[in-house]
């Protein structure tokens, strides 16, 4: 009886060790995660799941975004157009165009997915104070490329 209790209590303690190793672990998920990418770039640029009424496709990035991307990018760009943006796109800096293509992401992530971590005033105001430098860009890029690829 001893000895069943002993291995009880350390299966106990593996579990709350396992348990507390994954809460400080970065990432969803308990010991497995599947991620089902429903929230990329890629994904809402396949069309493949209809998009928010709230940011139609073919909304511009300027009516989306506010007059301040134009600066940096087409004013007559569409969201569908931005999530499906590659790196190599000539006339814009990498840094900006990963801001765009995570940021439209981001932006129907936060229409569409309940539980995303971003609502959609905190994109459009993240996006316009990224906008300032390739740095800044990059960053919240990064962020939301962050969010959307945890996202489920």
């Amino acid at each position: 009886m001893d000895r069943s209790r002993t291995s009880s209590f350390l299966l106990l303690l593996a579990l709350v060790m396992v348990t507390v190793a994954a809460a400080h672990r970065q990432g969803p998920g308990f010991l497995y995660t599947r991620s089902r990418k429903r929230c990329t770039s890629q994904y809402w640029s396949s069309e493949r799941e209809e998009w928010p009424r709230m940011v139609p496709k073919y909304s511009t990035l300027s009516n989306v975004f506010g007059s301040g991307v134009m600066e940096r990018y087409r004013a007559n760009m569409t969201l569908l157009e931005a999530s499906a943006i590659e790196e190599n796109e000539q006339g814009y800096d990498v840094e900006f165009l990963g801001l765009l293509r995570e940021s439209t992401a981001a932006l129907v992530n936060s229409y569409a997915r309940r539980g995303y971590p971003y609502a959609s005033w905190e994109v459009k105001t993240l996006v316009i104070q990224a906008l300032v430098s390739r740095k800044a860009a990059a960053y919240q890029a990064h962020q939301f490329f962050q969010a959307n690829s945890n996202c489920g």
